[in-house]
């Protein structure tokens, strides 16, 4: 069933116990102004009424899918987007998901969302609050936390520019002669940007566009009114909290600005503030960069519930594309185990574009580039960051996933909906919660009318449906639209009522040749252990696992995929191309 929307009690938070909780990292951030700072979060939270879900005693289990989606992924004329959506989901996909994360849906001056005007308003073209809070209602809802920076059309930034108090001391002002060579970059433009204002030109911190100013977590009062969005956010139904670029949070000149000890306590004080607000509140992390430094914002339990599983989508894709599992399998089996209480957001498509930074240390770089070539041959661009040395390098591949499942590196062939539909069950099988994108569902293709209207490569994957159109589409039994989502349906109906899934129980990925992808997950509260076998070749595959005991001569096994009970060993399995098997027995004794 849907997650329900949190209710309120009357607990009161215990002031002592929050304000241990939140001191050592506020000693961190603002060692001369800590005790200020902590009296005013505990001021801002003294007129807020905890959050207690009633509705679940764990945050996750094996029912958990998110669904990922813009407002208006899907228009019609007749009502408000955000009106559409909601009965779009309730039409097509609430036996399919408990989870959704509208991206950013504030007002807002560019990047489809991302350089946000106003935090508290809904961008009246989508609907307004009561249309949140019906969808929060019903589904456990994801809302963003644009942190790192603001639109330029902000107020806050309009004060800034007629240097009045407080916003103009929200944003960093540097020299323009200032060596900034040091500074990790996502992006290949000005680290610093011109601004007119009443004290005449001054050059503004802004990571990611001339539109996107950063703000000065240096200034509590930033801090502070970040602390008070968030309140709101949960107030309105929010349960999951995701922190958009926290990475580049803190700045010190000198250091790459990426990663520091500061940025990592913020995170902390917002986990610290969440525990004691919103007890079953999710904190999650979106930092797309290199794997190890991405699984550092689990910190030591004690940061984000969960992290993106940024690694995933292009060691995926690759896999599909070279019809080759052992780099899958060999990092699958070398991630840590998860701290108690957090787990891996998996998702293999989102509205950005497909990260490549995270194979740096895993893939050879001549495979990374093949990569690239064969993502140019279906239709894709690629986006570039700048380095130091004032070199620039590929940092995300844009193109819709169901086109770049086109063909191989060889070229193209007949099975793309097949290698759709194989790449999101080894997905879904991986140990977390999946997350699918809405266009994923449903096998939207390159959209290169939407790249030519807003120059931007990244809308290639932000198609916006009309209904109709899109419903006739599904309707249509010959179409891929209609066959995608008809199999991705049934898939997550299957992972939903399947204990093994559930994100706390282990998982140990078996390598049975290049061509097959295997993953061993178990139940740890019963004796229940699911196989999963996955094709990613266009050619039959035997199944060959006589070197693993706990295996090879078992039997019993029952498929989820197909309804049916093997009658022969697994070893005397074969696979034809692109086929799933989730095989399910029940057995004791056996660990991963």
């Amino acid at each position: 069933m849907p997650h329900k929307q949190p209710t309120i009690g009357m607990a009161e938070i215990d002031e002592k116990l929050l304000t241990d909780a939140i001191m050592p990292h506020l000693q961190v951030i603002y060692p001369h102004a800590c005790h200020e700072v902590c009296a005013r979060i505990l001021n801002l939270l003294a007129i807020q009424t905890p959050i207690r879900n009633q509705a679940h005693a764990k945050r996750w289990d094996e029912n958990d899918v998110l669904l990922i989606t813009y407002g208006d992924s899907i228009v019609e004329t007749e009502q408000t987007a955000l009106h559409t959506l909601d009965d779009f989901i309730d039409k097509y996909l609430h036996e399919c998901i408990s989870d959704v994360h509208i991206l950013p849906f504030f007002p807002y001056s560019s990047d489809d969302g991302f350089s946000v005007i106003d935090y508290r308003k809904v961008n009246p073209e989508l609907g307004d609050w009561d249309d949140i809070r019906r969808i929060a209602n019903k589904y456990r809802f994801m809302a963003d936390l644009v942190i790192n920076h603001v639109s330029k059309q902000s107020l806050w930034f309009h004060d800034y520019v007629a240097d009045t108090p407080p916003a103009r001391d929200y944003f960093i002002e540097l020299d323009p002669d200032t060596d900034v060579s040091m500074v990790t970059r996502p992006r290949n433009t000005p680290l610093l940007t011109a601004v007119n204002t009443h004290r005449g030109i001054r050059h503004v911190w802004a990571t990611f566009s001339e539109d996107q100013i950063d703000l000065n977590f240096a200034n509590p009062n930033v801090l502070l009114e970040f602390i008070d969005i968030l309140l709101f956010y949960i107030s309105q139904g929010a349960q999951i909290i995701r922190l958009d670029a926290i990475a580049f949070l803190w700045k010190e000149l000198g250091s790459s600005c990426i990663h520091l000890k500061q940025t990592h306590h913020v995170v902390k004080l917002i986990r610290s503030i969440l525990d004691h607000f919103a007890p079953l509140a999710i904190l999650i992390t979106e930092t797309n960069v290199p794997n190890e430094e991405n699984l550092s914002y689990f910190g030591q339990g004690d940061e984000a519930h969960m992290v993106y599983q940024f690694t995933l989508p292009p060691l995926l894709l690759h896999a599909m594309n070279r019809g080759t599992s052992a780099h899958l399998t060999n990092w699958v089996n070398e991630l840590p185990t998860l701290p108690d209480e957090c787990t891996y957001l998996n998702f293999t498509a989102s509205h950005d574009g497909i990260g490549v930074r995270a194979l740096e240390g895993i893939l050879p770089v001549n495979e990374v580039e093949n990569l690239i070539d064969s993502m140019h041959q279906y239709g894709g661009f690629v986006s570039m960051k700048a380095n130091p040395d004032g070199d620039d390098t590929p940092y995300e591949i844009n193109i819709s996933l169901f086109d770049a499942m086109q063909g191989t590196r060889r070229g193209v062939d007949q099975w793309q909906v097949n290698r759709f539909i194989c790449s999101q069950a080894i997905m879904l099988a991986l140990q977390g919660i999946p997350a699918i994108y809405i266009h994923s569902l449903l096998a939207t293709p390159n959209d290169l009318h939407g790249v030519e209207l807003s120059g931007r490569t990244r809308s290639i994957n932000r198609k916006k449906w009309d209904l109709t159109e899109l419903e006739a589409l599904l309707d249509n039994e010959t179409t891929p639209n209609h066959e995608v989502y008809n199999a991705l349906k049934k898939l997550l109906q299957i992972r939903r009522h399947e204990p093994c899934f559930n994100p706390s129980n282990p998982q140990r990925a078996i390598y049975a040749g290049y061509a097959l992808f295997m993953l061993l997950r178990m139940d740890t509260g019963s004796s229940r252990r699911l196989l999963a076998i996955h094709n990613t070749t266009c050619a039959p595959q035997s199944v060959n696992i006589e070197s693993d005991p706990l295996l090879s001569k078992s039997s019993g096994w029952h498929d989820l995929v197909s309804g049916t009970e093997l009658t022969q060993n697994l070893s005397e399995l074969e696979l034809q191309p692109y086929q799933i098997m989730w095989l399910v027995a029940d057995k004791p004794d056996i660990s991963i």
